[in-house]
């Protein structure tokens, strides 16, 4: 008998109970991805808000949104997953690593600075200038302000895909094998 496509597959026991570990190890897989790129994505944008404190206290301005970087390496993390989902660059995945590397930093670059154009409506929705009034203090102050974030950034996020590249390229589990395993091993294993 032909099952259609709408009827659910029944599973054995067996085959549920092996669904679920691969679906619980999928999941510890994401959330480790996740956290390894909010910590970077985080680190960066922190060492950006400190340059930014130390270079506003010259001119006497006390600056403290440090949970901005928090709240920033979270979101772009979780958006770097989610071009992951939609395999942003994989046409390029054949080419030199160098092609897929600058791809996917320019990409990001650009969400990066959209999702800074988005952050600043929303903190002038909460300083009650609204989403506009947010974004016309942005266009005030920052087009030299967001261009040197984007263009940090960029330099930034070369490692950061070039290693990611490095990892697919090598396979699973080799190249976390160089850096926190042995790494003679790692070189020696097919």
């Amino acid at each position: 008998m032909i099952r259609p496509v709408w009827m659910p597959q029944v599973l054995t026991k067996d085959q549920a109970a092996m669904k679920m570990r691969e679906l619980k190890e999928k999941a510890r897989h994401e959330l480790i991805e996740y956290g390894i790129n909010a910590a970077y994505l985080t680190l960066v944008f922190a060492a950006f808000t400190v340059y930014r404190r130390l270079v506003l206290a010259e001119q006497g301005i006390t600056y403290e949104n440090y949970w901005v970087a928090v709240i920033e390496g979270l979101v772009l993390g979780k958006v770097i997953m989610i071009g992951a989902l939609f395999r942003l660059g994989q046409s390029l995945e054949s080419r030199p690593l160098i092609v897929p590397t600058l791809y996917k930093t320019l990409v990001f670059g650009v969400l990066v600075a959209v999702f800074k154009v988005f952050e600043n409506g929303i903190v002038g929705l909460l300083h009650g200038a609204g989403f506009v009034g947010g974004l016309v203090a942005l266009k005030e102050r920052w087009t030299d302000e967001l261009f040197a974030n984007v263009l940090i950034l960029l330099v930034a996020l070369v490692p950061f895909f070039a290693i990611k590249e490095l990892g697919r390229v090598l396979g699973e589990g080799r190249l976390s094998s160089f850096f926190f395993g042995s790494g003679a091993d790692a070189w020696i294993r097919p």
